[in-house]
């Protein structure tokens, strides 16, 4: 008998294979005694752990395609360094050898120390990274079982199988991918989880938050997994599997109509031509921008230079870079955010100033610190005016709060240019534009706008703020919802102030490249869209297949609407063309 349970569809798709059950494994806590004359070949297999360790995630890292999203970059980065720290080095060789115990002891034993310092600090970011701390360790304790255990496996153990677990890492579904897994289950996560992110990216049908589902599943039986509906089915009848063998055949017509578009123009049925920009990190996401007929850069995430090195890029380094980006793009345009840390992105190269905020997120982050630090906001940018040389740029301000702050930055940045003119360099197309992410910033939209060359809104964090949730965390992460009334309003507010004020207007945050919130946003007078690359051709194929003035009445009937039920059967009824 079919039985079907319900959680959060973080990753669209359809996924029909075997289950398979996978705990995580505790870390071996009993202690073994060692014989002195042992523990040496024990503190070798230790590094040998160590070394292995190293060498699966270089190997990850080596595997990542162009279009895989920051986070997860960050996430190996960090957990990189983590393996070189002197504190998992070191610390346990020294408890071997004080203790004569066996390795897996004593990496517990120094995961408990880290924990109660990592425990103890102030700030709740710097805290919360205890669970990179686990993660790294767990990684290590698998090594030191797979040297008792190794198979001689051929690399392929997940081909066809739906995993189901309490919970997997980025760097975990990384591996599990190039296994062969068709489907990921999770009893914890949320939609912007980075496994979720991963998920997405990787096109695995994905579905979290289903508690229990470890003991409810068993090991071996037929499943469906619905990343649409958020469902998965057990044991399923003859009629569910033929319908959802179907859907697996029309996604993969779908997928073959889609590379069909990726030179066709982006324009509505009715002719209006409608502008898709994408979102990058570094310089080679612009081979994948190029397949996909992006219109040119509409996020350039330039924090990502500065993570993870010990000292930061100075002027030349940041010009270097960015000129690349703006070589590579032939004469289309590049936004470039100024730097946004703080919050979840810190930097190695640069301690913190000041006391720590009780809440990064609404501490000093972005063009806040950016302004507090301006030995570390000049240099940048002089190197994006040095840049314009080479094509147009933009410069986009985030966070931007009140207008004080647009009148600091602008003030620098007629400094700025007059000394890199006074230097012998040339400075060509520049504007300035303002990210609104914040609410005081949507509902002030049409002010902003006068002082501005353009506007972006980033979905990600305005929704967070308006929300007054936290997205990455899966306690509330059911709460985050991209058509809740009062963003709705917000994003009609921030569009309307730039039309009034006729200044362009984008939106790149994860909604901008969802074909779910594709015509909502059409019909609330968006026209310039920049998401990940890899979204590109299924939000063209919506736009392609949309007519304004259609959507236009049914928005503004969304928009009436007071009653949520009625506000989504109208925005689904929009979807379903």
């Amino acid at each position: 008998m079919a039985v079907a349970i319900y959680g959060m569809g973080v990753s669209r798709g359809v996924a029909i294979g075997r289950a398979h059950i996978a705990r995580r494994s505790q870390f071996d806590a009993q202690e073994r005694t060692i014989d002195p004359s042992l523990v040496d070949a024990e503190v070798n297999r230790f590094l040998a752990a160590l070394t292995l360790a190293r060498e699966q995630l270089s190997l990850i890292r080596r595997r990542l395609s162009t279009d895989t999203p920051v986070e997860i970059r960050e996430f190996l980065d960090i957990h990189s360094l983590m393996l070189e720290d002197s504190s998992l080095t070191e610390g346990p060789i020294e408890i071997m050898r004080e203790h004569h115990c066996n390795a897996e002891w004593a990496l517990n034993v120094q995961r408990n120390r880290i924990k109660a310092i990592f425990e103890e600090m102030d700030d709740p970011y710097i805290a919360s990274r205890v669970v990179d701390v686990d993660q790294v360790i767990h990684r290590i304790h698998q090594q030191l079982q797979a040297a008792e255990t190794t198979d001689g496996g051929d690399g392929r153990q997940y081909q066809d199988l739906v995993l189901i677990a309490d919970d997997v890492d980025p760097a975990n579904l990384l591996l599990l991918h190039h296994e062969g897994i068709k489907g990921l289950v999770t009893e914890s996560g949320g939609p912007l989880s980075h496994t979720a992110i991963l998920a997405r990216s990787l096109k695995i049908p994905a579905v979290m938050g289903l508690r229990n589902v470890c003991k409810l599943a068993e090991e071996g039986e037929l499943v469906v997994l619905d990343g649409d509906m958020g469902a998965v089915m057990a044991d399923p009848g003859t009629a569910i599997r033929r319908y959802y063998r179907e859907r697996v055949r029309d996604a993969r017509a779908h997928q073959a109509a889609l590379n069909r578009i990726r030179r066709q123009p982006t324009q509505t049925l009715d002719g209006t031509h409608i502008t898709l920009q994408a979102n990058v990190d570094v310089s080679s996401d612009i081979d994948l921008l190029n397949a996909n007929g992006a219109e040119g850069v509409g996020l350039y995430r330039t924090e990502y230079l500065f993570m993870n090195r010990p000292e930061e890029p100075d002027e030349d380094e940041q010009f270097e870079a960015y000129a690349d980006i703006v070589r590579k793009l032939k004469g289309r345009p590049v936004t470039m955010r100024t730097l946004d840390l703080g919050a979840d992105k810190r930097v190695d190269c640069r301690p913190a100033t000041g006391s720590l905020p009780l809440n990064p997120s609404l501490g000093l982050r972005a063009i806040r610190m950016c302004l507090h630090n301006q030995d570390l906001f000049v240099p940048q940018l002089r190197a994006m005016l040095r840049a314009s040389a080479f094509g147009p740029v933009r410069i986009l301000i985030p966070m931007l709060s009140n207008t004080q702050e647009l009148f600091q930055v602008r003030a620098l940045l007629k400094a700025a240019e007059a000394d890199v003119k006074r230097a012998g360099h040339t400075v060509g197309e520049v504007t300035l534009g303002g990210m609104i992410e914040v609410p005081a910033a949507a509902i002030s939209a049409r002010t902003f706008a006068k002082y501005l060359d353009f506007l972006s809104i980033g979905t990600n964090d305005l929704i967070q703020y308006t929300l007054a949730i936290d997205r990455v965390d899966d306690q509330v992460g059911y709460l985050y919802d991209p058509l809740h009334p009062a963003v709705l309003k917000l994003l009609q507010l921030t569009i309307e102030g730039a039309q009034i004020a006729g200044k362009p207007l984008s939106m790149c945050g994860e909604m901008a490249g969802d074909p779910n919130y594709t015509r909502l946003l059409l019909g609330l007078g968006l026209r310039d869209f920049s998401m990940r690359p890899g979204s590109l051709l299924e939000v063209r194929q919506v736009i392609n297949g949309a007519n304004l003035e259609d959507l236009r009445q049914s928005v503004r009937r969304i928009m009436r609407a007071t009653n949520p039920n009625r506000m989504g059967a109208l925005i689904r009824e929009i979807n379903q063309v």
